[in-house]
Parts: C-alpha cells; structure tokens; sequence
C-alpha cells in the first residue's frame, strides 16, 4: 500500500485542435497539457479528467496510446508517462421529471473501450457530445444503470453549490428523490462545504467524501483534492477506496475552508452584499443567492457524525497573498512540485528561498491557521494579509 495524490474532476477546455469542450474552460486546458501540469508542476498521482467522452479527446487518448506515452493497466486506468494515472470520465447535466431543478453528476469509466462504449450511447442523448456537461435527455436512475452496466463509477458533483447540484437545486430533502441510492460510489463536497457540515444529512453517511478542482484552468488542477491510500494507482485501486475495500481508502481530504468557498453565505445576486433582511441593503434587490451553510441547516437530519477521514482546510498557493508568478516560479525551481511545497518541505527550506513572511502564510496554511473572510454569491473568500 502507498499513498498516492488525487484530484478527480478537471475539465478540458479545447481540444488539441482548438475545438472548444468546457466552454468556459481555459484554451490551454487541453488533455495533453493537463497530463503534464498534473505530473509536473502539481505533482498529482491520479486524475479524473471528465470531459473523456469529447470524439476529439478519445481521438487525443488513442494517439497518446499509439505514440506509447500512455498505457492501458490491466486493472484499468491509462497510465502516462509511467507516473499519472488518467481515468477518463463524463460529468453530465440531469433534469428529469423527478428533478426539482438541474443537477450535475460524474462518470468515471475503467478503459478506453468502455468509455468509447458510453460516448456512443451519450451521443444520441444529448445535443452536442462534442461539449461538456450536456443535458442528457434520460432519467438519472437509467443514466446511472448505464454507467455501472460498463464497469463505470457514479459520483453525484458539487452537491451543495446554489447551481445545478443534488441538494443545491435538484431535490427538496433526498436524493433519492432522484437517484438509486445503491448506485451512488461517492459524494463530491464542492467547494464551500467540508466533512463536517455534510454529515448533518444522515444519508450521506453511508458514502464515501471527495474534494475535487472542478478545475476550469491548469493553475486551479488540485484547488481540492485528496491522499489515498491504495494497492495500485488504478482503476480498480480508486473504486476500491470508495467503497473502502481491503485497505484501499481516502485518508485525508483537501479543501479549501468553506469560508472561502464562493457560495459559502446567503448574497443578495446582484451586488454580493451578505443577506441581513429580505432587501438587500446595499443595492435594494430582493434577488439572493442562498449559501451552502444555509442550505445545509434546512437538510439537517442528525447532528452525530460518522467516522471519516480529516478534512484538512489547506489554502492552495496562489491563494496566498504577495505569491506572485514569479515566486511560485522560485518555489518550483527549488522543490519541484505544488504538493511537495504543500506537505513536505521543511520551514527552514523554504525560508532559504522565499520571505520569511510568505514561508510564516504556507506554514499557517499547512496546519489550517490562515485568517479569512467568507465568501458567497460566486465570489471567492480571501485570505488576510496578517494574523
């Protein structure tokens, strides 16, 4: 058993043609680049890149598997350049009749065949599977069917965030409102929730907790993430952890603190001033934008916990104030890798490289001490300059 670095959901923005995937993403977001962000600088052991099922990035994979940079491992995964393991996976958008609202889920597939296997039954289910995160024109109950039918993994996305997520918009109390609770491998938090706050919701309990990027950018690649400990960094290593068999599991998530999360707190939806009436204060709109905390104190079922692994409030680098690009570059050059810097170096280390200042933040930030402000409406917390 090892403990391998993981961050299960980062979006491909174009692919190696230029073609958009996640509109929204970064142009430079293309799978090859983010197979080598992953390795070096992030130093990540496994990713789950979910926009796989893209023709062009299929195509992409195939290419990467006849040039032999990457491999396909007996107990599934691609491995690249012997030190990343991709699995390929889909996030899709659900509204059903069951739905009270649009909700985003994820598909994680074990091989190349499999995945190609899903793309051609997604693609006369949806609009343009050319895109990512399409409104797929199939109950949840039988996408999830089809998913595990092929070997796959299930994981409801960003559960909390005010948009598009299980609780956020898309049942009144339970999930299963909408979905096969046997089905379910995994729940992803999203930013602006911890292990703490989902654990009020008792059906939760019974799963295991991701804390994943959703990353629109290379730089965002492991924002969220987690140490697991495993056979093998593979496919069926991951599915393993999930289900927490024969000694594979998460031992610790990553995350930001939900106060910097950018739903955290009720904003009005115009201004983002915090909700202290039924007006907003500041701009007069009765618009608001309810925050996770909120959210989860109308689900609220239990106030015991369960027994989980930390979840640990690690701020990521750039989050740090006065860590420009040309000290992230110092870093770098120095240590080799985001997760490296994160975890391993010592303080005396980094205070022959950087100001005492900036060494005093990471350190802070290693053990969870860092001062912030709360963020809410899709604005970003921040971290103060001083303690």
């Amino acid at each position: 058993m090892k403990n391998y670095f993981v961050d299960l959901h980062i979006h491909i923005g174009r692919t190696k043609t230029g073609k958009p995937v996640k509109i929204t993403g970064s142009k430079t977001l293309t799978l090859t680049n983010i197979l080598k962000a992953a390795k070096i600088p992030k130093g990540l052991d496994m990713i789950g890149v979910i926009d796989c099922h893209s023709p062009e990035v299929i195509a992409e994979i195939e290419d990467l598997l006849q040039s032999k940079e990457m491999i396909e491992m007996e107990d599934g995964g691609l491995l690249y350049q012997e030190s990343v393991t991709l699995i390929p996976g889909v996030e899709i958008e659900i509204n059903d009749d069951n739905c009270k609202g649009p909700l985003h889920v994820l598909g994680y597939f074990p091989s190349l065949g499999s995945l190609k296997e899903f793309s051609y039954w997604y693609t006369g289910k949806v609009k343009n599977n050319q895109l990512s995160t399409q409104r797929i024109h199939e109950d949840a109950r039988s996408l999830q069917k089809k998913i595990k039918s092929l070997g796959g993994l299930f994981i409801p996305a960003h559960v909390f965030t005010p948009f598009k997520s299980l609780y956020g918009k898309g049942v009144e109390k339970s999930l299963e409102e909408v979905f096969d609770a046997n089905l379910i491998d995994a729940i992803e938090l999203g930013l602006s929730s911890n292990t703490d706050m989902a654990d009020h919701i008792k059906e939760l309990h019974r799963y295991t907790f991701v804390s994943n990027s959703d990353a629109h950018s290379l730089a965002k690649i492991a924002r969220e993430y987690q140490i697991m400990q495993l056979e093998a960094p593979t496919f069926k290593g991951l599915e393993k952890a999930l289900h927490q068999k024969d000694g594979n599991e998460v031992i610790a998530n990553y995350g930001l603190d939900p106060y910097l999360g950018k739903y955290h707190q009720t904003t009005c939806a115009k201004c983002f001033a915090k909700k202290e009436h039924d007006v907003c204060h500041v701009c007069g709109s009765t618009q608001f934008t309810k925050g996770v905390s909120e959210r989860i104190q109308e689900l609220t079922t239990t106030d015991t916990g369960c027994d989980r692994p930390p979840y640990i409030h690690q701020v990521p680098l750039d989050f740090l104030p006065g860590l420009g690009p040309k000290t992230m570059e110092k870093l770098l050059d120095h240590f080799g890798t985001e997760m490296n810097i994160l975890h391993n170096v010592p303080k005396e280390e980094l205070e022959k490289v950087i100001k005492q200042e900036l060494v005093d933040l990471i350190m802070k930030a290693r053990m969870g001490n860092l001062q912030l402000s709360a963020g809410g409406g899709g604005q970003y917390g921040r971290v103060a300059n001083e303690q």
